[in-house]
């Protein structure tokens, strides 16, 4: 009886242990069995909150549309995605690269929207071996800090082109004899602008008249306007984001200024003073009267789901998902150093703003748009520039 008893207790005990060994296989594959070895995680770096807010709303709803089309696959892989706030604050960004990199152990990154915050988050990237793909970000240091960061990649193209393209522009097209530039001299995007506009102006024969910094939480520039509607210059360059270049150009109308303003793709928001800004030029990477087939097939894509037509942030955002996506179905693999030889061998890729291959430094090779401003809320294309 007394033996009876013992084999019923280890019989018991056997079963109980089969069911917990049972129940943690079970919870291993779920969590980390063969299914999740086929996962790519993707962070999103993009300001949700801050001063271009609307940028960032604009590149989730491109990245996220994306990501719907190609039903969270690449290749044999299944795409988890993880979106963090970078509120344009580099210090903000350097905290959301860290995070997504060290606790999310995301396999690539899409963002930031501004150099300011690609910059930092880029070589936290390249230092922790994560792909990364800036949508916007066009400061040359975002992939050259000075030596190439070969994890990271854009979908636009870079600032000293943007300059160039616009410089030309006001010389060949707008017959400007004079200009006057003010720049944000903490902003590498401003700064990079500036440099080449006034490189490109004064090789083509321009004179530019006033060179006026200002900072960030600068409002108020009487002072600046004051001198610079006294050298009535042709064109009033201001490579700034639509808020303030809208607080800059009222204030320039307000002071008798009749220039032309011409600016970057930091103007491209539905928040710009169109009427302030009305008649003002700016570079940007695509227009919607662009008549490629891989245009209009977005525009109504975008305008079904969202109701309204996609700007430039949420276009590149969807570019960039793309080339990524490209990358890992070639690549079919989450290793990040496989992932970012096939984003570097990409040719001919078509996406909306164009057919991408990558020069040597991980820039995309393609023309950009002139657009005018409309005070009706609109952009007019005028013409596309080669590189």
């Amino acid at each position: 009886m007394r033996q009876s008893k013992w084999f019923l207790f280890l019989l018991v005990a056997v079963m109980g242990l089969a069911l917990l060994v049972s129940g943690c296989g079970g919870t291993n594959e779920q969590a980390g069995g063969a299914g999740d070895d086929k996962v790519v995680k993707i962070g999103l770096m993009t300001p949700l909150q801050g001063d271009v807010k609307t940028y960032g709303e604009s590149v989730q709803k491109g990245f996220e549309l994306a990501l719907e089309e190609a039903n969270y696959k690449a290749g044999d892989y299944t795409i988890e995605k993880v979106v963090a706030d970078d509120r344009n604050d580099a210090t903000e960004a350097t905290n959301v690269a860290t995070k997504l990199i060290d606790q999310d152990q995301v396999d690539a990154i899409v963002g930031s929207v501004t150099s300011k915050c690609t910059i930092p988050a880029s070589s936290m990237a390249q230092a922790k071996g994560v792909v990364m793909i800036s949508p916007t970000g066009t400061a040359a240091k975002v992939t050259m800090d000075p030596e190439r960061k070969d994890y990271v990649f854009r979908a636009c193209f870079i600032d000293p082109f943007q300059g160039t393209v616009a410089a030309k522009f006001a010389v060949d097209e707008l017959q400007a004899k004079t200009a006057a530039i003010m720049f944000d001299q903490g902003n590498d995007y401003t700064v990079g602008l500036s440099q080449a506009f006034k490189e490109e102006f004064e090789k083509a024969g321009g004179q530019i008249v006033a060179e006026e910094a200002y900072a960030k939480e600068d409002v108020d520039f009487s002072a600046v306007l004051t001198n610079i509607s006294k050298q009535k210059p042709d064109i009033l360059y201001l490579p700034d984001y639509y808020q303030k270049v809208s607080l800059i150009g009222k204030q320039a109308r307000d002071k008798g200024i009749t220039a032309v303003f011409l600016g970057g793709d930091g103007w491209d928001s539905s928040d710009l003073d169109f009427a302030t800004m009305d008649g003002g030029y700016f570079t940007a990477h695509y227009s919607s009267d662009d008549p490629r087939p891989e245009v209009a097939n977005w525009v109504t894509k975008y305008k079904e789901k969202y109701n309204t037509e996609p700007d430039s942030f949420a276009t590149l955002a969807y570019d960039a998902t793309k080339l990524l996506l490209k990358a890992i179905e070639d690549a079919n693999s989450n290793d990040p150093a496989k992932i970012k030889d096939a984003m570097q061998a990409i040719k001919d890729f078509p996406v909306v703003s164009g057919n991408i291959t990558f020069d040597a430094d991980g820039n995309p090779v393609k023309s950009a748009a002139i657009l005018q401003v409309q005070k009706d809320g609109s952009y007019k294309f005028v013409t596309n520039v080669q590189p």
